[in-house]
Protein backbone atom coordinates (compact mmCIF):
# COMPACT_ATOMS: atom_id res chain seq x y z
CA UNK A 1 0.00 0.00 0.00
CA UNK A 2 1.62 3.57 -0.99
CA UNK A 3 0.81 5.93 1.24
CA UNK A 4 1.22 8.93 -1.23
CA UNK A 5 -1.52 11.08 -2.41
CA UNK A 6 -2.86 11.00 -6.21
CA UNK A 7 -2.20 14.69 -6.53
CA UNK A 8 1.71 13.42 -5.84
CA UNK A 9 1.59 10.24 -7.57
CA UNK A 10 -0.52 11.57 -10.70
CA UNK A 11 1.26 15.01 -10.67
CA UNK A 12 4.49 15.35 -13.26
CA UNK A 13 7.67 15.37 -11.69
CA UNK A 14 9.00 18.89 -10.42
CA UNK A 15 12.17 19.97 -12.64
CA UNK A 16 14.47 22.28 -12.42
CA UNK A 17 15.92 21.94 -16.18
CA UNK A 18 19.60 22.78 -16.31
CA UNK A 19 19.72 24.44 -13.22
CA UNK A 20 19.31 21.25 -11.22
CA UNK A 21 22.11 19.82 -13.32
CA UNK A 22 24.15 22.71 -12.22
CA UNK A 23 23.53 22.87 -8.58
CA UNK A 24 27.00 21.52 -6.99
CA UNK A 25 29.04 23.80 -9.99
CA UNK A 26 29.90 25.95 -7.79
CA UNK A 27 33.35 26.81 -9.05
CA UNK A 28 34.08 30.04 -10.29
CA UNK A 29 35.42 28.44 -13.49
CA UNK A 30 31.41 27.78 -14.68
CA UNK A 31 29.48 31.01 -15.47
CA UNK A 32 25.67 30.35 -14.50
CA UNK A 33 23.46 32.22 -16.69
CA UNK A 34 20.77 29.13 -16.41
CA UNK A 35 18.76 31.06 -13.37
CA UNK A 36 16.41 33.84 -13.49
CA UNK A 37 17.90 35.75 -9.98
CA UNK A 38 19.42 39.12 -10.17
CA UNK A 39 23.22 39.33 -9.55
CA UNK A 40 22.24 42.66 -7.36
CA UNK A 41 22.72 43.26 -3.95
CA UNK A 42 19.89 43.83 -2.14
CA UNK A 43 19.64 48.16 -1.78
CA UNK A 44 20.58 49.14 1.65
CA UNK A 45 17.72 51.21 2.73
CA UNK A 46 16.11 47.55 2.38
CA UNK A 47 18.40 45.69 4.43
CA UNK A 48 18.24 49.05 7.04
CA UNK A 49 15.00 49.03 7.27
CA UNK A 50 14.58 45.05 8.04
CA UNK A 51 17.53 45.56 10.72
CA UNK A 52 15.56 48.29 12.87
CA UNK A 53 12.34 46.11 12.75
CA UNK A 54 14.04 43.50 14.08
CA UNK A 55 16.14 45.13 16.89
CA UNK A 56 13.13 46.89 17.87
CA UNK A 57 11.35 43.40 18.48
CA UNK A 58 8.86 43.40 15.49
CA UNK A 59 9.38 39.93 15.52
CA UNK A 60 6.22 37.70 16.60
CA UNK A 61 2.60 36.93 15.37
CA UNK A 62 1.20 39.37 13.05
CA UNK A 63 -1.31 40.22 10.43
CA UNK A 64 -2.54 36.73 8.67
CA UNK A 65 -2.48 39.24 4.89
CA UNK A 66 0.51 41.38 5.98
CA UNK A 67 1.45 44.08 8.05
CA UNK A 68 -1.12 46.86 7.22
CA UNK A 69 1.56 49.72 6.77
CA UNK A 70 3.39 47.48 3.66
CA UNK A 71 -0.46 46.29 2.22
CA UNK A 72 -1.30 50.40 2.27
CA UNK A 73 1.57 50.98 0.66
CA UNK A 74 1.38 48.40 -2.03
CA UNK A 75 -2.54 49.58 -2.57
CA UNK A 76 -0.89 52.55 -3.55
CA UNK A 77 1.06 51.97 -5.66
CA UNK A 78 -1.07 49.18 -7.44
CA UNK A 79 -3.58 52.46 -7.89
CA UNK A 80 -0.58 54.66 -9.37
CA UNK A 81 1.58 52.09 -10.78
CA UNK A 82 -0.50 49.57 -12.28
CA UNK A 83 -3.67 51.14 -12.54
CA UNK A 84 -5.51 48.53 -10.59
CA UNK A 85 -7.86 50.18 -8.43
CA UNK A 86 -6.64 48.25 -5.07
CA UNK A 87 -7.43 48.31 -1.45
CA UNK A 88 -5.42 47.48 1.55
CA UNK A 89 -7.90 44.61 2.24
CA UNK A 90 -7.83 43.48 -1.12
CA UNK A 91 -3.45 42.71 -0.84
CA UNK A 92 -2.54 39.37 0.31
CA UNK A 93 1.85 39.37 1.17
CA UNK A 94 2.73 36.14 0.76
CA UNK A 95 5.81 33.90 0.57
CA UNK A 96 7.39 34.86 -2.81
CA UNK A 97 5.04 34.84 -5.75
CA UNK A 98 5.67 31.04 -5.85
CA UNK A 99 3.11 31.01 -2.39
CA UNK A 100 0.76 33.45 -4.62
CA UNK A 101 0.47 31.37 -7.46
CA UNK A 102 0.18 28.54 -5.66
CA UNK A 103 -2.60 29.47 -3.72
CA UNK A 104 -4.77 31.37 -6.87
CA UNK A 105 -4.70 27.95 -7.99
CA UNK A 106 -5.54 25.78 -5.32
CA UNK A 107 -8.52 28.36 -4.25
CA UNK A 108 -9.91 28.20 -7.70
CA UNK A 109 -9.34 25.22 -9.51
CA UNK A 110 -10.73 22.20 -9.01
CA UNK A 111 -10.70 18.50 -10.50
CA UNK A 112 -11.03 18.14 -14.08
CA UNK A 113 -10.77 22.09 -14.63
CA UNK A 114 -8.31 23.45 -17.43
CA UNK A 115 -6.37 25.96 -17.36
CA UNK A 116 -4.38 27.61 -20.15
CA UNK A 117 -0.81 28.20 -20.76
CA UNK A 118 0.64 30.16 -23.07
CA UNK A 119 3.54 28.66 -24.92
CA UNK A 120 6.57 29.17 -24.05
CA UNK A 121 5.16 28.98 -20.86
CA UNK A 122 6.97 29.50 -17.18
CA UNK A 123 7.13 25.50 -16.11
CA UNK A 124 6.90 26.15 -12.44
CA UNK A 125 3.26 26.51 -13.11
CA UNK A 126 2.01 23.58 -14.46
CA UNK A 127 3.02 21.54 -11.48
CA UNK A 128 0.64 23.65 -9.09
CA UNK A 129 -1.92 23.44 -11.90
CA UNK A 130 -1.90 19.59 -11.13
CA UNK A 131 -1.07 19.43 -7.99
CA UNK A 132 -4.76 21.78 -7.86
CA UNK A 133 -6.74 18.92 -9.81
CA UNK A 134 -6.27 20.95 -13.05
CA UNK A 135 -5.12 20.15 -16.24
CA UNK A 136 -2.35 22.62 -18.14
CA UNK A 137 -3.55 23.00 -21.48
CA UNK A 138 -1.09 24.29 -24.35
CA UNK A 139 -1.91 27.40 -26.69
CA UNK A 140 0.86 29.25 -28.48
CA UNK A 141 2.02 32.19 -28.45
CA UNK A 142 2.26 33.83 -31.93
CA UNK A 143 6.09 32.44 -32.40
CA UNK A 144 6.29 34.30 -36.45
CA UNK A 145 5.87 37.46 -34.53
CA UNK A 146 8.11 37.23 -31.87
CA UNK A 147 5.81 35.08 -29.92
CA UNK A 148 2.96 38.00 -29.71
CA UNK A 149 0.02 37.08 -28.24
CA UNK A 150 -2.72 36.12 -30.92
CA UNK A 151 -6.32 35.46 -29.63
CA UNK A 152 -6.97 33.53 -32.34
CA UNK A 153 -4.04 31.07 -32.08
CA UNK A 154 -5.24 30.47 -28.15
CA UNK A 155 -9.81 30.42 -28.56
CA UNK A 156 -9.35 26.83 -30.40
CA UNK A 157 -8.22 25.71 -27.14
CA UNK A 158 -10.88 26.80 -25.25
CA UNK A 159 -13.80 24.24 -24.28
CA UNK A 160 -16.55 24.09 -21.56
CA UNK A 161 -14.02 22.89 -18.89
CA UNK A 162 -11.69 25.98 -19.37
CA UNK A 163 -11.30 28.11 -15.72
CA UNK A 164 -8.33 30.44 -16.54
CA UNK A 165 -5.46 31.55 -18.60
CA UNK A 166 -1.91 31.91 -16.65
CA UNK A 167 -0.37 35.34 -18.37
CA UNK A 168 2.91 35.87 -17.66
CA UNK A 169 4.29 39.66 -18.31
CA UNK A 170 6.51 40.38 -18.92
CA UNK A 171 7.49 37.13 -20.50
CA UNK A 172 10.00 34.58 -19.37
CA UNK A 173 11.53 32.86 -21.30
CA UNK A 174 10.77 35.53 -24.30
CA UNK A 175 11.64 38.72 -23.29
CA UNK A 176 8.46 40.24 -24.78
CA UNK A 177 6.71 43.38 -22.71
CA UNK A 178 3.15 42.96 -24.20
CA UNK A 179 1.47 45.45 -25.78
CA UNK A 180 -2.10 46.98 -24.22
CA UNK A 181 -3.36 45.74 -28.17
CA UNK A 182 -2.25 42.93 -26.89
CA UNK A 183 -3.52 42.19 -23.48
CA UNK A 184 -6.79 44.01 -25.00
CA UNK A 185 -7.03 40.68 -26.90
CA UNK A 186 -7.14 38.28 -24.59
CA UNK A 187 -8.94 40.62 -22.20
CA UNK A 188 -12.17 40.20 -25.13
CA UNK A 189 -11.50 36.76 -25.00
CA UNK A 190 -11.99 36.13 -21.72
CA UNK A 191 -14.58 38.30 -20.82
CA UNK A 192 -16.76 36.50 -24.11
CA UNK A 193 -15.87 32.69 -22.60
CA UNK A 194 -15.98 33.84 -18.41
CA UNK A 195 -12.32 33.16 -17.86
CA UNK A 196 -10.23 34.27 -15.04
CA UNK A 197 -7.05 35.37 -15.41
CA UNK A 198 -3.96 34.28 -13.07
CA UNK A 199 -1.18 37.14 -14.25
CA UNK A 200 2.41 36.71 -13.20
CA UNK A 201 3.64 40.16 -13.06
CA UNK A 202 7.17 39.43 -11.17
CA UNK A 203 8.86 41.08 -13.68
CA UNK A 204 7.05 44.35 -13.91
CA UNK A 205 9.52 47.23 -13.21
CA UNK A 206 12.06 45.66 -16.04
CA UNK A 207 11.28 46.68 -19.02
CA UNK A 208 13.20 48.50 -21.39
CA UNK A 209 13.34 51.55 -24.01
CA UNK A 210 9.73 52.57 -24.62
CA UNK A 211 8.17 49.51 -23.71
CA UNK A 212 5.50 50.17 -20.85
CA UNK A 213 3.91 47.85 -18.58
CA UNK A 214 0.10 46.93 -18.58
CA UNK A 215 -1.53 44.97 -16.35
CA UNK A 216 -3.86 43.25 -17.19
CA UNK A 217 -6.50 43.55 -14.27
CA UNK A 218 -6.45 47.55 -15.23
CA UNK A 219 -8.57 47.14 -18.87
CA UNK A 220 -12.24 47.02 -18.99
CA UNK A 221 -14.18 44.11 -17.67
CA UNK A 222 -11.06 42.34 -16.45
CA UNK A 223 -10.64 43.44 -12.59
CA UNK A 224 -12.94 41.14 -10.91
CA UNK A 225 -12.04 38.17 -13.24
CA UNK A 226 -8.16 39.02 -12.61
CA UNK A 227 -5.59 37.45 -10.37
CA UNK A 228 -2.31 39.78 -10.35
CA UNK A 229 0.71 38.75 -8.68
CA UNK A 230 3.69 40.82 -8.07
CA UNK A 231 7.25 39.97 -6.05
CA UNK A 232 9.85 42.24 -4.53
CA UNK A 233 11.76 39.04 -6.18
CA UNK A 234 13.77 40.64 -9.29
CA UNK A 235 13.53 44.51 -9.20
CA UNK A 236 14.58 44.85 -6.02
CA UNK A 237 16.88 41.94 -6.00
CA UNK A 238 15.24 40.14 -2.78
CA UNK A 239 15.15 36.64 -4.61
CA UNK A 240 16.18 34.89 -1.29
CA UNK A 241 13.95 37.15 1.06
CA UNK A 242 10.89 35.37 -0.46
CA UNK A 243 8.60 37.99 -0.64
CA UNK A 244 5.35 38.77 -2.80
CA UNK A 245 1.78 40.03 -2.92
CA UNK A 246 -1.36 39.18 -4.76
CA UNK A 247 -4.12 41.43 -5.44
CA UNK A 248 -7.49 40.59 -7.07
CA UNK A 249 -11.53 40.95 -5.83
CA UNK A 250 -12.29 40.65 -1.78
CA UNK A 251 -14.44 37.22 -2.59
CA UNK A 252 -10.97 35.78 -4.17
CA UNK A 253 -8.59 37.28 -1.48
CA UNK A 254 -10.44 35.76 0.76
CA UNK A 255 -10.13 32.19 -0.50
CA UNK A 256 -6.46 32.82 -1.17
CA UNK A 257 -6.02 33.70 2.53
CA UNK A 258 -7.57 30.11 3.43
CA UNK A 259 -4.81 28.31 1.51
CA UNK A 260 -1.69 30.68 3.04
CA UNK A 261 -2.59 30.74 6.55
CA UNK A 262 -3.44 26.72 6.11
CA UNK A 263 0.76 26.67 5.02
CA UNK A 264 2.48 29.66 6.71
CA UNK A 265 0.03 31.86 9.13
CA UNK A 266 1.77 34.83 7.57
CA UNK A 267 5.50 36.03 6.12
CA UNK A 268 8.06 36.93 8.28
CA UNK A 269 7.08 39.82 9.98
CA UNK A 270 10.14 42.42 10.70
CA UNK A 271 11.32 41.79 6.81
CA UNK A 272 8.20 43.54 5.39
CA UNK A 273 9.31 46.48 6.53
CA UNK A 274 12.28 45.94 4.52
CA UNK A 275 9.82 45.62 1.55
CA UNK A 276 7.89 48.96 3.23
CA UNK A 277 10.59 50.92 2.26
CA UNK A 278 11.58 49.73 -0.56
CA UNK A 279 8.16 50.59 -2.00
CA UNK A 280 8.33 53.95 -0.40
CA UNK A 281 11.85 55.11 -1.05
CA UNK A 282 13.42 52.96 -3.48
CA UNK A 283 12.42 53.92 -6.75
CA UNK A 284 16.30 55.08 -7.40
CA UNK A 285 17.73 52.19 -6.47
CA UNK A 286 15.58 50.05 -9.01
CA UNK A 287 16.44 52.58 -11.59
CA UNK A 288 19.59 51.82 -11.24
CA UNK A 289 19.58 48.27 -11.27
CA UNK A 290 17.37 48.37 -14.15
CA UNK A 291 19.76 50.35 -16.46
CA UNK A 292 22.60 48.19 -15.41
CA UNK A 293 19.92 45.30 -16.44
CA UNK A 294 19.76 47.78 -19.77
CA UNK A 295 23.18 47.87 -20.58
CA UNK A 296 24.03 44.13 -20.13
CA UNK A 297 21.33 43.40 -22.18
CA UNK A 298 22.49 45.25 -24.92
CA UNK A 299 25.71 43.57 -24.48
CA UNK A 300 24.86 40.07 -24.48
CA UNK A 301 22.48 40.05 -27.39
CA UNK A 302 24.76 42.44 -29.46
CA UNK A 303 27.27 39.42 -28.64
CA UNK A 304 24.59 36.25 -29.37
CA UNK A 305 23.91 38.21 -32.63
CA UNK A 306 27.51 38.07 -34.13
CA UNK A 307 27.63 34.25 -33.39
CA UNK A 308 27.27 32.00 -36.00
CA UNK A 309 24.29 30.32 -36.80
CA UNK A 310 22.99 32.34 -34.19
CA UNK A 311 19.54 34.64 -34.20
CA UNK A 312 18.37 36.90 -31.38
CA UNK A 313 15.49 39.78 -30.48
CA UNK A 314 16.39 42.71 -28.41
CA UNK A 315 14.15 41.89 -25.10
CA UNK A 316 12.06 43.62 -24.29
CA UNK A 317 11.77 43.54 -21.02
CA UNK A 318 12.72 40.63 -17.93
CA UNK A 319 16.50 39.72 -17.56
CA UNK A 320 16.67 37.24 -20.54
CA UNK A 321 17.32 37.06 -23.91
CA UNK A 322 16.07 33.91 -25.80
CA UNK A 323 18.75 33.57 -28.98
CA UNK A 324 17.29 31.05 -31.85
CA UNK A 325 19.86 28.36 -32.53
CA UNK A 326 17.59 26.35 -34.98
CA UNK A 327 19.85 26.94 -37.73
CA UNK A 328 22.68 24.46 -36.28
CA UNK A 329 20.56 21.64 -36.10
CA UNK A 330 21.04 20.77 -32.89
CA UNK A 331 18.08 20.71 -30.55
CA UNK A 332 18.17 23.00 -27.49
CA UNK A 333 18.97 20.70 -24.83
CA UNK A 334 22.23 19.20 -27.23
CA UNK A 335 23.06 22.48 -27.20
CA UNK A 336 22.56 23.71 -23.40
CA UNK A 337 24.40 20.48 -22.71
CA UNK A 338 26.67 21.11 -25.04
CA UNK A 339 28.09 24.36 -23.40
CA UNK A 340 27.92 23.31 -19.95
CA UNK A 341 30.59 20.40 -20.80
CA UNK A 342 32.78 22.25 -23.59
CA UNK A 343 32.74 25.82 -22.09
CA UNK A 344 31.08 25.92 -18.57
CA UNK A 345 28.30 28.23 -19.57
CA UNK A 346 25.19 27.20 -18.21
CA UNK A 347 22.06 28.14 -20.16
CA UNK A 348 18.67 26.39 -19.85
CA UNK A 349 17.43 24.87 -22.88
CA UNK A 350 14.59 26.77 -24.57
CA UNK A 351 12.62 23.25 -24.61
CA UNK A 352 12.25 23.63 -20.79
CA UNK A 353 9.87 26.04 -21.60
CA UNK A 354 7.48 23.72 -24.15
CA UNK A 355 8.14 22.37 -27.35
CA UNK A 356 7.28 25.94 -28.54
CA UNK A 357 10.33 26.94 -27.25
CA UNK A 358 12.82 24.79 -29.34
CA UNK A 359 15.38 26.16 -30.92
CA UNK A 360 15.88 28.50 -28.54
CA UNK A 361 18.65 28.70 -25.70
CA UNK A 362 17.43 31.16 -22.48
CA UNK A 363 20.45 32.92 -21.37
CA UNK A 364 19.68 35.38 -18.52
CA UNK A 365 21.93 38.64 -18.80
CA UNK A 366 20.91 39.73 -15.24
CA UNK A 367 22.07 36.63 -13.21
CA UNK A 368 26.04 38.04 -13.47
CA UNK A 369 28.60 40.94 -14.00
CA UNK A 370 29.34 42.68 -17.26
CA UNK A 371 33.34 41.08 -16.71
CA UNK A 372 31.44 37.45 -16.51
CA UNK A 373 29.18 37.76 -18.78
CA UNK A 374 32.10 39.03 -21.72
CA UNK A 375 33.89 35.82 -20.58
CA UNK A 376 30.87 33.82 -21.33
CA UNK A 377 30.30 35.18 -24.37
CA UNK A 378 33.81 34.99 -25.58
CA UNK A 379 33.54 31.58 -24.68
CA UNK A 380 30.43 30.98 -26.77
CA UNK A 381 31.33 32.83 -29.92
CA UNK A 382 34.46 30.16 -30.14
CA UNK A 383 31.73 27.47 -29.19
CA UNK A 384 29.51 28.34 -32.40
CA UNK A 385 32.66 29.08 -34.59
CA UNK A 386 33.54 25.83 -34.11
CA UNK A 387 30.70 23.89 -33.96
CA UNK A 388 29.27 21.42 -36.55
CA UNK A 389 26.44 22.18 -37.92
CA UNK A 390 23.56 19.10 -38.43
CA UNK A 391 20.93 18.61 -41.11
CA UNK A 392 18.13 19.34 -39.47
CA UNK A 393 15.77 16.99 -41.59
CA UNK A 394 18.33 14.08 -40.45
Amino acid sequence: MSFLAKRITQSPPKSYGMAGRAAELASDEYIHLELGRPCHDTPALIKDATIKALLSGKVHYSDFRGQPELRNALAKKLQTFNGIQSSAEQVLVTNGLTQASYAAFMATIDPGDEVILLEPFYPQHVGKVALAGGTPVVAPLDAKNNFSINAALIEPHITDRTKAIVLVNPCNPTGRVYTRAELESLAQLCVRHDLLVISDEVYEQITFDQHQHVSIASLPGMTERTISMFAFTKAYAMDGWRLGYVTASQELINAMLKITTSEVTHVNSFIQYGALAGIVDGAAAVKNMVDDDRYKRDFVVSALKRMRGVRCELSEGSIYAFPDISATGWSSQQLADALLDQCKVIVEAGSFYGPAGEGHLRVCFGSQSLTRLETAMQRMHAFFERLEFRDKAA
